[in-house]
């Protein structure tokens, strides 16, 4: 498993992170993005829809913001 530790950083640079740790990763492995910005909670969503990759989890605790991503096929 990957984990991004993107806390601190505005959009899009989070995404950007994710992106480029998706493409590394192979198909079903999973990608945890710990971020603190909450543009970041749309960014991923539409991410995934838009990548066809899965959020498996999403977590929201004193402005500490995890997803866990699954890379899909």
């Amino acid at each position: 498993m990957i984990e991004i530790d993107a806390k601190g950083l505005k959009c899009p640079e989070p995404i950007m992170l994710l992106h480029q740790s998706i493409h590394e990763a192979k198909n079903g492995d999973e990608v945890t993005l710990i971020a603190t910005d909450p543009t970041a909670i749309k960014d991923v969503k539409k991410f995934c829809e838009y990548l066809n990759h899965s959020l498996i989890s999403f977590s929201e605790e004193d402005g500490i913001i995890t997803f866990k991503v699954k890379k899909g096929e």
